[in-house]
């Protein structure tokens, strides 16, 4: 009885497999135990064993997210950079093609992966790259993506510092700031910082100390102070959007956080690509082996589902360029983008 069951030492082995989630084991225990109920009749079928060794795998390589629901999508910081990374790698060839959507069509894009991810994330990123202007004005897939990150990875935290930036501007004790719990409802609640302000936002050094000490106190993920106290050095005064704005272009906050390539390199993924390759060659492989003594259409059959692998966006992306370069709105994210 003391020999552990199969199970038991595939879970054991998964446990070494979550570099990357050690903090949070017992939360992928709880949702694969939760899946393993739930579908306990497909299950059986394969196995137990199977099943705990396909899921913490999933887990170590970032998948385990896909078509998930949100709450499990942000329940920790690794779900949260694999979300981001996934996003990445599926429709980088947006920004690849050069094309612009608005703050909607990036949110429809992101209920492909998570069905039920809340729009009020996706308005608060635009509004990052957006600034002061409509926020139904396109974006580039790279200004979006960085802003994104910023906010979706750091919601907890950005939460606080709207609530440290607005007692700087009243003249309040930012000591009194309160690190939002996991409902913060009462900070969504709060209005958004004004940033047309007669002081023009609040000064820098002061705000860095007010961050420095919502760094130590907080249990949510925050970017290292010693990076943002370098972003902050050559400002004297700032707005919080303007803040939020340096977060996302900063590439050692980008670096530190991991889930995305550096700007340079952000359309560039060779695994993924090989993997395409592999699979457009399989799909010419099957038109080439196609017996040649029948009809035509039987052997010319694989051919037409290539196109498809190659820019299965193609149609909507492409009639987003179209009209963006007939409203003459390609300048839209210029200045972010330099």
């Amino acid at each position: 009885q003391t020999t552990p069951s199969p199970p038991c030492i595939l879970i054991s082995l998964s446990y070494c497999l979550l570099f990357a989630a050690q903090r949070h084991v017992l939360t992928y225990m709880e949702d694969a135990v939760s899946q393993l109920l739930e579908n306990r009749e497909d299950i059986s079928q394969y196995g137990i064993a199977r099943f705990f060794t396909e899921y913490f795998n999933s887990v170590r390589q970032g998948t385990h997210i896909l078509f998930r629901e949100f709450s499990f999508v942000q329940a920790t910081p690794h779900n949260r950079a694999s979300f981001l990374r996934t996003f990445w790698r599926c429709f980088r060839t947006v920004g690849k093609n050069g094309d612009l959507l608005t703050a909607q069509e990036y949110h429809c894009l992101l209920q492909l992966l998570c069905p039920d991810f809340p729009m009020e994330l996706t308005q608060k990123a635009a509004r990052i790259v957006l600034m002061d202007d409509a926020m139904d004005c396109l974006m580039s897939f790279s200004d979006f993506l960085f802003a994104f990150q910023i906010q979706f990875y750091y919601s907890e935290f950005l939460e606080s510092v709207a609530a440290i930036y607005q007692d700087l501007l009243a003249g309040k004790n930012p000591n009194t700031v309160i690190v939002p719990t996991s409902s913060s409802g009462q900070h969504r609640q709060r209005q958004p910082p004004n940033d047309c302000n007669p002081l023009d936002g609040v000064e820098a050094s002061l705000f860095y100390q007010c961050l420095e000490s919502l760094c130590d106190r907080s249990k949510y993920s925050c970017p290292p102070c010693a990076l943002v106290k370098e972003m902050l050095s050559t400002a004297q005064r700032l707005t919080f959007y303007g803040f939020l704005l340096a977060l996302a272009k900063d590439q050692g906050i980008n670096r530190a956080l991991g889930a995305l390539p550096d700007k340079g390199d952000l359309f560039l993924d060779p695994a993924m690509d090989q993997e395409l390759e592999k699979l457009i060659a399989q799909v010419s492989g099957l038109a080439i082996s196609a017996p040649t003594s029948s009809s035509g259409d039987t052997a010319n059959l694989p051919v037409r589902h290539s196109p498809r692998i190659n820019s299965p966006w193609k149609p909507l992306h492409h009639r987003r360029k179209m009209d963006a370069e007939s409203e003459g709105s390609n300048e839209e994210t210029d200045s972010s983008e330099n």
